[in-house]
């Protein structure tokens, strides 16, 4: 089993920054990728991007590429999501996700609620 704790969220003002993190614990050596996910209210869940554990490889959403950025601690088991240039449509509640494939992702945190005002 492996427990995700996202942390960061908060309130900022449109075109300002915010650096989410979220910490692995449990069996970690078992993480092949993790992923943040997001969720405003009334819509699905969607995908803003990756990064591979080993390799620190990425991927994002066209609509947060430019913007965002993962990087990570593998000796802290910390993945950290660096949000610049937030604009409003950015609000949701912020999800880190870990897989022990590349095809899904088996553990999710609690969320972290980002809000961004114009």
């Amino acid at each position: 089993q492996v427990q995700l704790v996202e942390s960061g969220g908060g309130l900022v003002q449109a075109g300002g920054s915010l650096r989410l993190s979220c910490a692995a614990s449990g069996s970690t050596f078992s993480i092949v990728a993790m992923g943040w996910f997001r969720q405003a209210p009334g819509k699905a869940r969607e995908f803003v991007g990756s990064i591979l554990w080993s390799s620190g490889g990425t991927s994002y959403a066209d609509s947060v590429k430019g913007r965002f950025t993962f990087s990570r601690d593998k000796a802290k088991s910390t993945v950290y999501l660096q949000m610049n240039a937030l604009k409003p449509e950015d609000t949701a509640v912020y999800y880190c996700a870990a897989g022990r494939t590349y095809l899904s992702y088996d553990y999710w945190g609690q969320g972290t609620q980002v809000t961004v005002s114009s």
